[in-house]
């Protein structure tokens, strides 16, 4: 028998309708039970493509014994992160309030009748194990606390409600300078893998954001160790394991340090932002192993996770509860598939790929290559390996359309289109989907499904991410109605989100301050601030300003640590550098594919018939000879 999350449209919330608990979306109904029954409250936040997410309902949530004390007991609310980020950022700052460390997902909270937070923890198992609280154990003790009305934790309750309440304190501020280029290099440097390649150790991420912020800081000054970070990274990524060389695209993250072992899970954000590096790097390194890493990636979203032009949130790490059970081979497949692709030295060929009879992942083998060079043949080979997985069962796909990150891909499919223009063609025909399905009637929505009605409104995300589409669509095509429109949504966003410097992510039911780090994906605010630089150099300096203070307002955490900023950080580098506005015809302006200086916007005019370099307040020189573009620049500086 289905629970109420049956009527939900969530992906996410989909998954769980047919546990034994007796879930509640989040809704005034499950408050005002929990309130009226003096019952606890409980609240499990995930999103459909989490592994821990899977493991916590299957240990805890289809545990028939369990449920019947927690429905008897406690009021069980069910939130999709992706649909309700607001909700889920309020609660991992509890998190990490109560237990001095980031959270994460299966986030699992208690709170008092009245909805107030006391107790957080990520995954539970269902009884207690070694060190860790069973959530059996756990839900007996809060329950009989709340009915015995017990005056610690209710009096905690209350106490940790005053510290989660937005404190006004004024704001420190200190000079922003170029000193922040030696501090973001050092620090990089500092948590680079020399071995490896990427940054820390495992699990291991692709900080894409970084990468981006080092790859602006070799153009405006080549150094050979900055050079060898940034392309021993790419190369790690890319060689397979953490890259699908069979499909394309990349999954969440590595787990171990050698980019072999993934988190199985793909993410449209993940896989936008990879296709944007990669892109950036084939023409600044000059490299069309990385264009082809790129060209992969947006095929694999296009042919998986793309519907009517609109593309989904993510594919899941698990196929009939195992992980990585779609993606991976036995040994005797791949030798099967070398026969077949007509490999004449197979052990030669299962050298290169790496692999063993006695596998690589638990038995099984992960494809991958020691370089990103590849033999002949491979694409023979990749053929038979498509084969082996067309039968198989493709792991669940959440179809919810969510607006920054579809943002984000189509401005990847931009990036790449400079260089191929099928993929600009695709991107507008996305670009002009999303807008026609997420803005209606003046009012930008966070996620909906195909053919759904939105129902949530944008947060600031949604706002910074489909402005900075907006705006790189201008600058690949030209056409002002994308500038227009941007302009529109950056103005809307600094009406509802930013007050003196600071930015809110939400300003809701749950207001949450916009986090400044780059952590799955850069910071909305940063991409704010993105916008609104670009904004002050094609249209009004005004934006300049509001650019200005928001970077002022967090200048101390940014000059101290800038490698937890990456993006904020390229920005500063930005400002005090200054922008270069290069105004020509449409005509010339497409024939522009690489300037070496990395600030510039293009910003077509057609009342002159040269190519014309520009600041914010003057012009420099003009030539009719693209290739002149690059020493004009320079000399303008």
């Amino acid at each position: 028998m289905s629970n109420r999350l049956a009527l939900e449209d969530s992906p996410y919330l989909q998954q769980h309708k047919d546990n034994p608990f007796h879930w509640y979306p989040w809704c005034d109904e499950a408050f005002e039970k929990a309130k009226r029954e003096h019952k606890a409250i409980f609240i499990s936040i995930g999103y459909s493509s989490c592994h821990w997410c899977h493991v916590m309902e299957h240990d805890v949530f289809e545990n028939e014994e369990i449920a019947a004390f927690v429905n008897e007991h406690i009021i069980c609310i069910k939130v999709d992160r992706e649909e309700r980020p607001d909700i889920d950022k309020h609660f991992q700052e509890l998190h990490m309030l109560l237990n001095r460390r980031a959270g994460g997902w299966p986030l699992s909270i208690f709170c008092t009748p009245d909805n107030k937070p006391f107790y957080a923890a990520t995954y539970m198992p269902p009884y207690n194990r070694e060190r860790m609280m069973g959530f059996s154990e756990l839900t007996a003790i809060i329950a009989d606390k709340v009915t015995q009305n017990d005056e610690k934790l209710f009096q905690n309750a209350d106490e940790i409600m005053g510290f989660m309440k937005p404190k006004d304190t004024p704001v420190q501020a200190t000079k922003l300078d170029e000193k922040i280029t030696l501090q973001f290099d050092k620090q990089a440097e500092h948590n680079f893998d020399t071995l490896n390649g990427g940054f820390s150790k495992a699990p291991k991420f692709p900080h894409t954001s970084t990468l981006k912020t080092l790859m602006k800081l070799e153009q405006l000054g080549p150094d050979p160790k900055r050079e060898n970070i940034i392309t021993q990274t790419l190369n790690g990524m890319a060689r397979g394991g953490m890259y699908d060389l069979i499909n394309g695209g990349f999954c969440r993250y590595s787990t171990e340090e050698t980019w072999l072992i993934p988190h199985f899970e793909k993410m449209t954000y993940d896989n936008a932002l990879l296709c944007e590096v990669y892109t950036l790097a084939s023409l600044q390194f000059s490299n069309p192993l990385y264009l082809r890493a790129a060209t992969e990636t947006a095929d694999f979203m296009m042919n998986f996770m793309m519907e009517e032009d609109l593309f989904d949130s993510a594919s899941d790490a698990d196929t009939e509860g195992h992980e990585g059970k779609y993606f991976v081979y036995t040994y005797d497949e791949i030798i099967q598939a070398l026969h077949n692709a007509n490999v004449s030295n197979i052990s030669e060929a299962v050298a290169l790929l790496q692999i063993t009879p006695s596998g690589n992942f638990e038995g099984n083998c992960i494809i991958t290559l020691e370089t990103l060079d590849r033999p002949k043949w491979f694409d023979d080979f990749i053929l038979q390996a498509k084969n082996l997985r067309a039968p198989r069962l493709y792991p669940f796909i959440d179809r919810k359309i969510n607006v920054a990150w579809n943002a984000m891909m189509i401005k990847a499919l931009f990036v790449l289109g400079k260089q191929i223009p099928n993929y600009t063609a695709q991107a507008i025909i996305s670009l002009d989907a999303l807008l026609s399905t997420m803005l209606i009637n003046d009012v930008l929505y966070h996620t909906t499904l195909i053919h759904k009605r939105p129902k949530i409104e944008a947060f600031l995300e949604d706002y910074a991410y489909l402005c900075d589409a907006l705006i790189h669509a201008y600058q690949c095509t030209f056409d002002e109605v994308y500038l227009i429109r941007a302009q529109q949504l950056c103005n809307k966003a600094l009406e509802l989100y930013y007050q003196n410097g600071a930015w809110y992510f939400s300003r809701g039911d749950f207001p949450t301050m916009c986090e400044l780090d780059d952590g799955s994906y850069p910071s909305a605010m940063a991409i704010m601030v993105d916008s609104l630089l670009n904004l002050g150099s094609l249209i009004d300096s005004k934006y300049r300003h509001f650019a200005f203070k928001s970077l002022e307002y967090v200048s101390i955490k940014l000059m101290k640590s800038p490698i937890y900023y990456p993006k904020l950080t390229e920005q500063t580098i930005r400002y005090l550098k200054g922008d270069r506005i290069l105004k020509a015809p449409k005509t010339l302006l497409l024939q522009c594919k690489t300037l070496s200086y990395p600030f510039v916007l293009l910003k077509s005019d057609e009342s002159i018939s040269t190519y014309l370099v520009c600041g914010d307040t003057s012009c420099f020189a003009s030539t009719e000879d693209v290739k002149e573009l690059d020493s004009l620049l320079k000399a303008s500086l």
